[in-house]
């Protein structure tokens, strides 16, 4: 299928019907700016998808049009119970959230691609990635890492990588062993395709519950690179880390990394 009315960073805004999640979703279509066959994009996911209308992503995927490959991004709107469709599939947290991050999944694999597919004629996607804000971060990354075989990077954007099982608060919490993601990674397999890319801000909280001087989010984001390098992914090919002096847990911060990202994932002539 070429893009005939799709061009210059068109969206198409659509609607879904859910069995899984058992409500409608909006997902938000963002084209190439250049005409193309729809079957030479990639694919990117975007968790909270609702925040790119802020963000000007459209503006933001013109700025660097003309240096990444085709890509086709899809903004999936949250919905009301985000903290039970985003999260970890495999495991609750301490506050028993994340009950439907399985069914989330499920939308995404059953629902949401073929329907994509369907949508704009495309038999298959040359690549595809998940990335997402916060919460979403965490959904995008436990999403990839549990189905290597259906994508190929990952975006993780002040990522809720803190998720655990038991309270901090309590005596017998231990980083090493009440962290769910990073138990994941830590249990996983080698998955050699897979490229990881982490943003934090200086200034993302002040939280700091081991008092080793570095905030919450940006030592549960080292950490977890550590234990992707400790599985075999090399820190300079493999995995990205962008750390923002004063970057905020906000849009604005988000706004102001996603080039960077867009850049290491599909910039033109590399890999």
């Amino acid at each position: 299928m070429q893009i005939e009315n799709l061009t210059g960073s068109s969206i198409e805004a659509l609607t879904i019907d859910s069995t899984f999640l058992e409500r409608k979703v909006t997902v938000d279509v963002y084209f190439p700016v250049t005409k193309i066959d729809l079957n030479e994009c990639e694919l990117l996911l975007i968790n909270d998808g609702q925040d790119l209308i802020s963000m000007d992503f459209k503006n933001i995927l013109k700025e660097v049009s003309d240096k990444i490959t085709p890509l086709i991004c899809v903004g999936i709107h949250c919905g009301p119970d985000r903290k039970n469709e985003y999260g970890t599939s495999n495991v609750l947290n301490e506050r028993g959230e994340g009950a439907k991050a399985s069914l989330y999944i499920r939308f995404v694999l059953d629902e949401l691609l073929p329907f994509i597919q369907k949508e704009f004629e495309i038999s298959s996607f040359k690549q595809k990635s998940f990335c997402g804000f916060s919460l979403g971060g965490l959904s995008a990354l436990d999403i990839v890492w549990n189905y290597p075989y259906e994508f190929s990077k990952v975006g993780v954007f002040s990522g809720s990588l803190w998720w655990r099982t038991l309270s901090q608060d309590d005596p017998k919490f231990s980083e090493e062993k009440h962290r769910i993601i990073h138990n994941e990674i830590k249990n996983g397999s080698y998955y050699p395709w897979l490229k990881f890319f982490f943003e934090t801000g200086t200034s993302d909280e002040t939280a700091d519950r081991n008092n080793n001087g570095i905030i919450d989010s940006i030592d549960d984001t080292l950490a977890l690179i550590s234990e992707l390098e400790k599985k075999g992914y090399h820190p300079e090919t493999d995995i990205f880390y962008l750390q923002l002096k004063d970057g905020k847990h906000d849009i604005a911060t988000w706004s102001h990394a996603f080039p960077t990202f867009l850049l290491w994932g599909w910039k033109k002539g590399q890999g």
